[in-house]
């Protein structure tokens, strides 16, 4: 499977009082992407955290009981998002949410569905100063890869794509398609991120889709501005957009969720890697060999 269509949505995290409206809503939006021919879905870091509407308005407005007491909804969000997957026979990454791990400690945790349902979990490695300080999430361990019919795909959350031997392990482990789901509040942080995912691209010649949320939610003191682009981003090179963007959603900001599709061509960033203009990802060793090693110069 050499081509494949992709969808990215640029999500708004909506209040949604009660689990028939977020189940409606859920199956409205994979609905529509599906629609129009995708394959894979994308959905961003924290999408999960809209479970947190059907509670009580006093607790989702409370930074820490919000992601406390929406623990009980996450198997029954990942059931659906297994159901969605099987339905369709698509893959699906519906985004992370913040969940309870079997050592006390939240994790900011992402799902991949495939069409035979769950393939794994991705934990976010790296945490912000928000998560960090105010929010007491706790980082992952360890990287996943994932095997799919058209390749194989890792997933890099928000943050983690800034750091780029993150994306070198995915690289070395022969990963073609890295999921970043993101979620930032300001332009600067959109930008930080939108950096990483092609810098990522460029090192390892690989492609990077990046899902953001969007819009503003009031209601939740976690996700209550949202800024960001959808885009799926490629290395500069033969046949390859020469500003390494092959797609891009039109603005920063919406009113409402809406997908990014685009089409990978798999055999042509292959390709890439064996005929490009550069071999960033054969010659990454070249950096360690010695050659860089550091002197410094006195002018006195």
């Amino acid at each position: 499977m050499s081509r494949v269509t992709l969808a990215a949505c640029q999500y708004v995290i909506a209040l949604l009082p009660d689990w028939d409206s977020y189940e409606s809503h859920l199956r409205a939006l994979v609905d529509d992407a599906v629609g129009q021919g995708a394959s894979l879905l994308l959905l961003p870091e924290y999408a999960g955290m809209a479970l947190s509407g059907q509670l009580p308005e006093a607790v989702r407005s409370d930074l820490q009981a919000s992601i406390a007491q929406l623990q009980p909804l996450i198997p029954r969000w990942l059931a659906l998002c297994e159901s969605l997957a099987r339905e369709h026979g698509i893959w699906l990454c519906p985004g992370s949410v913040a969940v309870l791990d079997t050592d006390g400690i939240y994790r900011n945790r992402c799902w991949l569905f495939g069409p035979d349902g769950m393939a794994g979990h991705q934990d976010k490695l790296i945490m912000t100063r928000f998560e960090r300080e105010q929010w007491l999430i706790g980082a992952g361990s360890g990287l996943r890869v994932f095997e799919t019919a058209f390749g194989r795909v890792g997933i890099l959350i928000c943050y983690d794509t800034e750091f780029p031997l993150l994306g070198r392990r995915l690289t070395e482990a022969g990963v073609d398609l890295i999921l970043a789901p993101s979620c930032t509040d300001t332009r600067a942080g959109f930008h930080r991120v939108r950096i990483g995912c092609q810098a990522r691209a460029l090192e390892g010649q690989v492609a990077v889709l990046q899902a953001p949320t969007a819009g503003l939610a009031p209601w939740s003191p976690a996700l209550d501005i949202n800024t960001g682009r959808a885009a799926l981003y490629l290395p500069p090179d033969y046949g390859l957009p020469d500003d390494g963007v092959l797609a891009q959603s039109a603005s920063e900001n919406t009113a409402q969720s809406n997908w990014l599709l685009c089409e990978l061509d798999f055999a042509a960033l292959h390709d890439v890697r064996l005929r490009g203009q550069v071999m960033t990802r054969r010659d990454w060793p070249e950096q360690l060999d010695g050659r860089a090693e550091l002197v410094v110069e006195s002018a006195y």
